[in-house]
């Protein structure tokens, strides 16, 4: 049979008609499945052109990559009210992703909405519950031991309800879904901050809380906030020692964490071309470290090669004859614009405690020893879900060789995260681990390991500082060993490897020599790599798990007595008053990220319990009052005590509490557990200056208040010893603040304004106590 181009070519000509129009006629013939594991679930571009049409003519302007993709997954794109920043859209995503340590909560929360099926098509990946210790094998076997009974739980929901299942070992959820589910044009939300990885194969990737994967899951249009458009043009070509992981290093270090808030990243130009598949998704991927709610590049040839490698170039042909849907309008606007010439760009190292603080590799050292940060490298590590394809093993391989030739190894401790099950086999095939390994790395398991804080680190004491280099992409204080005194640094995978050979934060591989073995000194030269694999991916080992068609006979077990899983109650409904006299339980100072709100690390094992992860509530924020950690004034007995037993104290004796946040409050991770902790724990607002996206949508969800002053300043007015009544709820509608009377011990009185950006439907979630208590609300009627 001809090639499906040439069929279009031909019938084009035969018919005299535009090319898209033929591409919709066939496409009814020539059905294109998702992925391999989903073979009667269809790509649809017919639908996805359909929609466009009818807002290109709605808008009659040229529209950008990331509102043809949004925009052309509207549920109803005739009538919907489309402006940029303000309106609420309803969207129909094609797919839902979740990684264990969120799945559970997701699919605890699906199980209590009654219904029988997932709607689309879902898959859970076992990432993130694999600890670093002692190197990938015998680190996997004893995490399928310990994590044995969520594994089965996981398992188990998925073959009840639909869910394709990746097994402990699989590799990174974003690594996978880059593999396998990402294709140019797909809307995709995954229960992870990170989902926005698979922008770089052209998709619109969101990463939300369970509750929003579980709208999308039981067939409900997901509602989001009609994203801005943040335009970055790249010009120029990548080279030498600048890898695309740069280009982020430097968009974060110029719109800081919250800059991207409300937005999409998209990329453009002529030095797309430049950067890899995997660069590009390696860029999309710590847009989350932007506060973006997702980043996107056009499609391309370097997108149709690796479709081609990963065996869908059935999709890449599919997506070339929608190509024009696939790439930004010519003239199209944007609400930002940012030029970035890659031939000047430098490599960069960001850090420490924020991944927003940029500074060029070569000048990190001077910073350093001015700042008083650690110049030695205790440990430098790279992998994670933002650079473990097989480009960026093979040019840090390539730095290891030269470093071997001269009879080096790393100085610095050093250690490897292959992204997924095919990389790891691939990379062993071809000789790449094995450098890795001679150069003194360990090879980890195919998780997310240090990143997120699985790391069993034996080499310094807490409260030790040190210095540590890393290719992941967050670097919040305490993230990856739980130590506050730990200084990392995120840079390129490369930059990691010639920083653990030299073993220094003052070593610059552009400029500096090394001292081999004979005593000679020399220079690294810039790695190159290929960007794919010449032979086809080594898949590894099969670690999928297919839902069977007929689920009838399978059970889900959740034993009441399990420490590790917990079945959900109904949160309680709003009683219809306004909230008087809640007790504040903490005034945060400064930076209150997810991290500190539900830490990670150790509590993983608690994500499918409530009760018990609420013992982390909240318990990394430091409190105004004493400038301390977990130490807050319980205002009935005027002692100082942990967070969340104070919060326990308060709800056993009817206490309604808020709490007071500063800026960009619960950046960071998309867990929704620091939604559902304050939730559980009696809490009904939370009141900042400014909150990140996606904590913002988890509180509402859950019928908590997050509420921000209309005037920022009103933050100082409020004192830990106050108690605040919340006014104006009985008349809650969008767009109106409410009111709040703030009460002084003294016996006076103030009041401010709260805004909110609550719609409709997000009002009846509050007023029903959760969303999944309005969804259970709309089954029966």
């Amino acid at each position: 049979m001809a090639p499906y181009s040439l069929l279009v070519t031909r019938l084009q000509k035969a018919l005299g008609v535009r090319q898209y129009h033929v591409a919709s006629v066939l496409c009814q013939r020539a059905k294109v499945a998702m992925s391999h594991f989903e073979p009667h679930e269809y790509i649809r571009y017919d639908l996805l052109e359909k929609n466009i049409d009818i807002v290109r003519k709605r808008l009659n302007r040229p529209l950008t990559l990331s509102e043809k993709i949004v925009y052309g997954h509207l549920d109803d794109p005739a009538k919907q009210e489309i402006e940029r920043g303000k309106t609420y859209l309803r969207l129909r995503p094609d797919r839902v992703a979740m990684q264990d340590a969120t799945a559970q909560m997701a699919m605890l929360q699906f199980i209590s909405s009654g219904l029988p099926k997932v709607a689309v098509p879902s898959t859970i990946h076992c990432d993130h519950l694999i600890e670093a210790q002692l190197g990938g094998e015998k680190d996997l076997r004893r995490a399928k031991d310990i994590n044995q009974e969520v594994y089965n739980f996981l398992a188990t929901a998925g073959a009840k309800y639909g869910v394709g299942f990746w097994r402990p070992g699989s590799g990174i959820i974003h690594q996978i879904i880059l593999e396998n589910y990402a294709y140019p044009g797909v809307l995709l939300i995954g229960t992870d901050s990170h989902t926005p990885n698979g922008g770089g194969l052209g998709g619109i990737c969101i990463g939300v809380g369970g509750a929003d994967a579980v709208d999308v899951m039981a067939g409900i249009p997901w509602e989001l906030k009609c994203p801005k458009v943040i335009g970055v043009k790249l010009t120029g070509s990548l080279s030498g020692w600048t890898s695309p992981k740069d280009v982020i290093l430097k968009v974060a270090g110029i719109l800081t964490v919250k800059g991207g808030t409300g937005a999409i990243v998209e990329y453009h130009g002529p030095g797309v071309d430049s950067i890899s598949c995997t660069g590009m998704a390696t860029i999309c991927n710590m847009g989350a470290e932007i506060g973006a709610t997702t980043s996107v590049f056009p499609y391309n040839h370097r997108m149709k090669k690796y479709l081609s490698k990963t065996g869908r170039e059935d999709i890449a042909k599919l997506a070339d004859e929608y190509k024009d849907h696939l790439v930004p309008d010519p003239g199209c606007h944007y609400d930002q614009l940012i030029e970035i010439n890659l031939n000047e760009l430098k490599p960069h190292i960001n850090g420490p405690f924020t991944p927003d603080l940029a500074h060029p590799v070569a000048e990190v050292g001077a910073v350093a020893e001015k700042e008083g940060w650690p110049l030695d490298i205790r440990v430098g590590l790279i992998g994670s879900c933002t650079n473990s394809s097989y480009e960026d093993m093979g040019r840090s391989a390539a730095v290891a060789k030269q470093a071997l030739a001269h009879g080096l190894k790393c100085k610095s401790q050093f250690t490897i995260t292959p992204g997924s099950e095919q990389i790891r086999a691939t990379i062993e095939r071809d000789g790449y681990a094995q450098v890795l390994r001679e150069v003194g790395g360990i090879v980890l398991a195919n998780a997310c390991g240090p990143c997120i804080g699985q790391w069993d680190r034996k080499d310094i004491k807490k409260g030790e500082k040190n210095t540590i280099v890393t290719s992941y992409n967050r670097n919040f204080t305490g993230r990856n060993d739980a130590n506050p005194e730990t200084h990392a640094f995120v840079t390129s995978p490369e930059i990691v490897t010639a920083l653990a050979i030299a073993g220094t934060l003052k070593f610059n591989p552009e400029t500096d020599f090394l001292t081999g073995k004979d005593g000679k000194k020399f220079k690294l030269e810039a790695p190159d790599a290929d960007e794919l694999p010449r032979a086809e991916f080594d898949p590894g080992q099969d670690t999928y798990q297919h839902p069977p068609k007929d689920s009838s006979g399978q059970r889900v077990d959740v034993s009441p007595t399990s420490q590790r899983l917990q079945l959900l109650e109904p949160f309680d409904k709003w009683d219809g008053k306004d909230l008087e006299d809640l007790q504040i339980l903490i005034k945060v100072k400064g930076k209150c990220t997810t991290d500190h709100i539900s830490a990670a690390g150790p509590w993983l094992k608690f994500r499918g319990h409530l009760d018990n992860i609420s013992n982390n509530l909240l318990i990394g924020a430091i409190n105004i009052e004493n400038g301390k950690a977990n130490s807050v004034r319980n205002a009935v007995t005027q002692e100082f005590g942990p967070v969340p037993d104070t919060a326990r104290y308060y709800k056993k004796h009817g206490i309604r509490w808020v709490v007071i946040g500063d800026e960009n409050y619960g950046e960071g991770s998309s867990r929704e557990h620091a939604a559902l902790e304050p939730r559980h724990l009696g809490g009904r607002a939370i009141i900042t200056k400014s909150f990140a996206r996606i904590h913002e949508t988890n509180l509402k969800k859950q019928g908590l208040l997050p509420l921000t002053f209309a005037d920022p300043a009103d933050y100082n007015k409020i004192h830990p010893v106050d108690k605040l009544t919340i006014q104006g709820l009985q008349d809650f509608t969008p767009g109106k603040p409410l009111k709040c009377i703030i009460k002084h011990p003294n016996g006076t009185q103030e009041t401010i304004l709260l805004n909110h950006t609550f719609n409709e439907t997000q009002i009846e979630w509050f007023r029903a106590g959760s969303a999944l208590n309005r969804m259970k609300e709309l089954q029966q009627h």
